[in-house]
């Protein structure tokens, strides 16, 4: 019988939560503004060509692709997916449009806009800062491979690929690392939540039977 992997999740779990304090802290100690600018340091045009490929990695329109390996592999498990998906979404919605609603990005937030980093072709998204979206997704995909595939190479590589589109998001100079933070968080308790309630949901199933 199929089963999820929570041992790989918990570790996934723990990895992503870690980071995510780590990066609150560090916007605390050295500023909101101050961090992104270090980060968002210009690595040349291989690294805006690569970061700008790589940020589409977490584009909403992975959900499609997920779903479609879910029906065809792990349909059982759909539920997860679903929550996963429906909390984020509250989440996200939640906080840019009704908690923090305007919250600027960094080419609004800092004044002089010469010390950013952008990148041609980039459209620069100037409200609706936190959480990141793309992060969010990411993490979210990550943690459920986690969940799905039992292989222990994948906390580490998944954890890489999700890092790298969050990232992605401060090298373009849409968001701040706050924002990916955030989106880490969310990720975490969404998937989290849906794991509850699936496994919830199944032991209840199973003792009908």
């Amino acid at each position: 019988m199929e089963k999820l992997s929570l041992v790989q999740f918990k570790k996934g779990l723990i990895l992503t939560l870690t980071t995510a304090g780590i990066l609150f802290l560090l916007n605390g100690l050295i500023g909101k503004n101050e961090l992104f600018l270090l980060l968002n340091a210009d690595m040349g045009k291989l690294a805006d060509h690569l970061f700008n490929f790589i940020t589409y990695m977490g584009d909403g329109i992975w959900w499609i692709l997920i779903l479609i390996v879910f029906i065809l592999f792990r349909i059982k498990f759909l539920p997860v997916l679903f929550f996963s998906f429906a909390f984020s979404e509250i989440f996200i919605e939640s906080f840019k449009y009704f908690i923090l609603p305007g919250e600027p990005r960094p080419i609004t937030a800092i004044a002089d806009t010469n010390l950013i980093h952008t990148v041609t072709g980039v459209e620069l998204h100037t409200i609706a800062s936190f959480p990141s979206g793309h992060t969010t997704q990411a993490f979210i995909f990550y943690l459920l491979a986690c969940l799905m595939i039992n292989k222990k190479w994948l906390v580490a590589i998944g954890f890489l690929y999700a890092a790298l589109i969050g990232y992605s998001r401060v090298y373009l100079a849409q968001h701040f690392p706050r924002d990916l933070a955030g989106g880490m968080l969310f990720a975490s308790i969404s998937v989290f939540l849906s794991v509850l309630i699936y496994k919830k949901w199944f032991e209840q199933k199973k003792a009908l039977q």
